[in-house]
């Protein structure tokens, strides 16, 4: 903690660690222009807060659920240009929720195809035993 502001004020390695990123990571998340400038301390070290982590923290959501970094980049450019941006950035998420369900119907299919398989294996096993 800061105690002259009285926030979180995380180093590149915290900030990484607590969001599952490498350093390496993080550090190209800022390069990329996902992340906004971070603030620097007064040795020029990267201090992150509690709200550079919490968009770290979406971003890597984004990322998991298999948002390509393009959008991900129009996001964070339409984040910054305020409330005037509400609608595109929603229509950005309902696109990307749209994929994400395709993919988990695609996933559900799969997880049966696996199923199948195990249960067509355990049973051929009990037969040789």
């Amino acid at each position: 903690m800061d105690i002259s502001t009285r926030k979180m004020s995380l180093t590149v390695g915290e900030a990484a660690e607590r969001v599952g990123l490498t350093t390496y990571t993080l550090r190209w998340y800022e390069q990329e222009g996902l992340v906004a400038p971070v603030g620097r301390d007064s040795s020029g070290r990267r201090r992150y807060t509690e709200s550079d982590v919490n968009w770290l923290l979406l971003l890597t959501r984004l990322r998991r659920t298999g948002m390509p970094v393009r959008d991900m980049r129009r996001y964070a450019e339409l984040a910054r240009q305020g409330d005037r941006t509400l609608g595109a950035r929603r229509a950005l998420f309902e696109t990307h929720r749209a994929r994400v369900l395709a993919r988990i119907v695609g996933l559900e299919e799969d997880l049966k195809v696996l199923d199948y398989k195990i249960d067509k294996y355990r049973r051929a096993e009990e037969e040789l035993a």
